[in-house]
């Protein structure tokens, strides 16, 4: 049995450290939300009273936080979670951040004799739920061969895309595309609708033709099209419009600062930085297809 701590128990956190319990893993939890921590207690986690307590006996240690500051603030420094870990400790961050910050982060794990693995994620909280994630892992072949055992028991896809830092080159680029493909599809459903076709209809046809992708397959953003996603549910739950924009904001500095070209990914942050100003920030992201709406 795998000693683990899991430190960021939110919407993704929380459901991936119940799937490590369920698999038969000890784990042990923190979260600066007591109530998220006394969630996974009652499933059999053991409770931490800090961060650093979390890590002390933990021969693996997964992280899940919102932001760069909030990772570099846990790993570095004299009360990080490195100095207070154990000398053969793996880490392994699923936050999704930018590049730069997690080599920063990987470099000082490293140099502390540990191993770290950036490993964040794709598949939302359904995903995290039905462990099924996908994880895009940056790091040497030796901390991911360590980390793949354990990543089983919350997805079912696994990539190694490189070294520390390419796992979030990857994910970013991912749900770059993501976006775009979100736009568009709610943009040419909602121009079949204004010409008087059944979105239902036109999805199917869609599907079936060379305009198909994942957005029709399995997250259709016109609500009444298909059944247990977020447009069906008032745009509630999945993957909230602000975090997309934090995602997209990942995306254009990257390919600042590789000088790249992406003029279908600046129009779709334009899009979703309108949409969220007009409120919908916590709404999932699919529900960009209300911007089209006539309406």
């Amino acid at each position: 049995m795998t000693n683990i701590a899991f430190i960021g128990l939110g919407n993704m956190g929380g459901p991936m450290a119940a799937n490590l319990l369920k698999s038969g893993m000890q784990v042990t939890v923190f979260d600066l939300v007591e109530a998220s921590v006394n969630a996974l207690v009652e499933q059999g986690a053991k409770a931490a009273t800090s961060a650093v307590d979390a890590v002390a006996d933990a021969e693996v240690v997964v992280t899940m936080l919102p932001a760069a500051a909030h990772v570099k603030s846990l790993y570095l420094g004299d009360n990080g979670i490195i100095e207070a870990s154990r000398d053969d400790v793996l880490f392994i961050d699923s936050s999704t951040i930018d590049a730069d910050s997690a080599r920063v982060v990987g470099k000082a794990v490293e140099q502390a004799g540990r191993l770290f693995v950036d490993a964040p994620v794709s598949g939302g909280v359904a995903g995290a739920k039905a462990g099924t994630l996908t994880f895009i892992m940056g790091g040497s072949v030796d901390g991911v061969a360590k980390a793949t055992p354990v990543l089983q028991c919350m997805g079912k896809n696994l990539f190694h895309a490189g070294d520390t830092g390419a796992g979030q080159i990857a994910k970013i680029c991912n749900n770059m595309l993501l976006a775009v493909l979100m736009s568009g599809t709610s943009e040419a459903l909602q121009l079949a609708i204004d010409n008087g076709l059944d979105p239902k209809v036109m999805s199917d046809i869609m599907l079936q033709s060379s305009g198909c992708n994942w957005t029709l397959q399995k997250y259709n953003p016109c609500p009444g099209v298909m059944e247990d996603v977020p447009s069906s549910n008032d745009y509630q739950g999945g993957f909230m419009v602000k975090l997309m924009n934090k995602d997209l904001n990942l995306a254009m500095n990257a390919a600042a600062n590789s000088e790249s070209s992406t003029p279908m990914a600046a129009a779709a942050q334009g899009l979703y930085k309108l949409h969220q100003r007009n409120g919908n920030g916590d709404k999932d992201f699919s529900s960009i297809f209300t911007l089209f709406a006539k309406d």
